[in-house]
This record gives C-alpha cells, structure tokens and sequence, in this order.
C-alpha cells in the first residue's frame, strides 16, 4: 500500500479502516526536547519530521477571562506567573510535569459572574495571523488539524478555581458549576464559528477533560450524566454539524462513563490510560467497532524500554484490527526518555502497525 498522509490515516482510523499503518503521535515535555537536542535531534528540526511520524497540528481560541499576565517571581529553578485564568502558578525550567498552582481568583459563584462577564467571544480572541499563514501550508502538508475546545470539569478544576472547590460545588451547587461548564463551551463555540465561517475548515473538536485517577472516576456515574454529559453532547453535536469528528482526553479510570461517551457520539477515546487499571485491548474488544483509541502504551514504562517494547508487542497488533486505533503512550514522554529510546519507539510502532 502506497504511503500515506497523516490526514488519510486519521480519516480511515476514524471509518474503523486498515491504512497503510497506524498513526503514531506522542506528547514530549520541553525538557524532553531539551534533551534530545543534547543527544542528536538537530536544531530547527521538528521531532515529527525527525522520526517521520505523524503531524497533529492543533488550532487554539481565547475564550478566557482575560485576566492580567504576569512574573511574580524567577529563579534559576521555577517561574511563578499569573495567567489569564486568574491563577497563580508556578512552572519548572529544567524539568516538565504539572504547574504547582497557588492561587485562583475565582473562588465561588460570586467571583465567577465578574469572570464571566469578561468571557465575550470576539474575533480577536483568535490568531487570524497564524491561520492564513499556516493553514494553507498544514493542508498541504496532509496534517490532521484538531481545533482544542477549552470547556469542562478538567480545565475548569484545574486552571480555573481549583479541584477540591469544584468538588465540592458539584454536590452543593451544582448549578454554579454547569453555568461554567456551559458558558465556556458557548464562547468557544462562538470562536470556532467564526473560525469555520472564514474558510478554515479543521477536522476535529478535540478536549481536555481528565475525569478519572487510579481505580475509578472523580464522580458518580449520574453526576456526569445530570452536570457534564448534556455540555459534552453540545460539544459533539456542533462537530456532528459541521461533518468533522470528535475526540476527548480523559486520564484516569474513565470506563464507568465509555456507554455514555459512545451515546453521544464521541468517536475516539484518549490517552486510554494503563496505570489507571484500564485495559486497552479488552476495550477494543469490547466497544471497538463503536469507538477508536488513541493511546494505550503504558508511559512508565518508558523508563524501562524492554518491557515497553514487550508491553507493544502486545498491544499494537490487537488495537490496530479494523483500523480504530492511533499509537501513543497513555500520558506523555517525559525528559527521562532518550532520544535513542524515542527512535526505538517509532521504529517498532511503525513495524508492529504496518497493514502490509
């Protein structure tokens, strides 16, 4: 089978379809490309390109309150800043991983009418810049272009008012918390409208809503459907309208909601995450002709590539049947992998994820 574009792969992955092989993409830190240019990967050189794996270009809108940008404090070690979500946090220079956040502004039902009164769609909310000289060039390139939509419980716990905070309001006040969920789903809607209506036709809604940890998810089963389940089917239903595909990240033990996510029409599931007790190949037994998988490599065990390249062997050759299936780890490559390691990786998804 001739050679493939990313686009072709991705599209035939979605229809439940062999390709030429499975795609292959994955996460590096900063750090980690940091260390890889120590170790060989050339300056000015994309590691995609590099490996020749796959090119997942995501486009972004503004949709937040807008709140002042600034350095608190720098050291050798950490940056402390403040973001346009109103929170405080602190980053590492010289290793990735999760900020430390410190602050959030935004603390309670309150607080959250001043935020969101400065949450107005406007188009210069998006980098029109970027999309007439970029997108021209990814089109013809043959990448796979995901437009991110920034709603939901992860990036609202998260970067917004705080895990334990929303917690809480789910059970207590519950009301506040949907109001949230929904208006930042309705000024991204309203970004990616105008995006979409001036020609730049992207492939996927794709979204960051980790809602699970090790063992189980981080509410009940009718919590998401009464809270969360109805935004999320808005997020579907606007790709749904709009002929692209629809795409979620959640970490964590997430298989309680998977009936649910596939009733609302999400067509790929991610990171598919092993430490969290899920198994990726009795998934794909079980909802594979209803659902792809992205992810699924257990990314621990990048520390120890022998058994990684064991864990692959496994993997691969089930989850690619019938197409349905993007090869990457369940997590992201941390700065503990080698550039030797990472090369390793994409030489045996590619062998393993081969259709010929």
């Amino acid at each position: 089978m001739a050679a493939m574009t990313t686009h072709e792969r991705v599209t035939r992955m979605y229809e439940h379809k062999e390709a030429d092989r499975i795609p292959i993409m994955d996460y590096p830190w900063s750090t980690t490309i940091e260390r890889w240019h120590s170790e060989g990967l050339p300056e000015g050189v994309s590691f995609t390109d590099y490996f020749d794996i796959d090119h997942f270009v995501t486009l972004e809108a503004d949709n937040s309150p807008r709140y002042p940008e600034k350095i608190v404090e720098e050291t050798d070690e950490y940056i402390i800043k403040t973001t346009r979500w109103g929170t405080t946090q602190r980053n590492w220079k010289h290793h990735g991983g999760t900020p430390e956040y410190l602050e959030f502004l935004v603390k309670d039902a309150e607080t959250w009418a001043k935020a969101k009164a400065q949450m107005t769609p406007s188009r210069d909310r998006i980098d029109w810049e970027y999309l007439k000289n970029t997108f021209p060039k990814l089109r013809k390139q043959g990448a796979w272009i995901p437009a991110l939509f920034w709603f939901g419980f992860d990036v609202t716990h998260s970067h917004f008012i705080g895990t334990e905070r929303l917690l809480i309001a789910m059970a207590t006040q519950p009301e506040w918390p949907v109001d949230m969920f929904n208006h930042f789903l309705d000024v991204e809607i309203a970004l990616w409208d105008m995006v979409w209506d001036a020609g730049y036709h992207f492939d996927e809604v794709f979204w960051y809503d980790d809602m699970g940890y090790k063992g189980t998810q981080f509410f009940s089963l009718d919590m998401y459907r009464n809270l969360l389940k109805p935004v999320h089917k808005r997020a579907v239903e606007w790709a749904r309208a709009h002929g692209i595909r629809a795409r979620l990240h959640s970490c964590g033990n997430v298989s309680t909601f998977i009936p649910d996510l596939i009733e609302i029409g999400v067509e790929m599931l991610n990171p598919i995450e092993v430490k969290s007790g899920l198994d990726p190949v009795a998934l794909k037994k079980e909802y594979g002709d209803k659902l792809g998988f992205h992810g699924g490599l257990n990314a621990v065990l990048y520390t120890h590539p022998e058994k990684l390249w064991q864990e692959m062997r496994q993997v691969i050759p089930e989850m690619k049947k019938n197409g349905g299936y993007i090869c990457s780890s369940d997590h992201s490559v941390p700065e503990t992998v080698s550039f030797a390691d990472f090369r390793r990786f994409c030489e045996l998804a590619k062998e393993l994820g081969s259709y010929e």
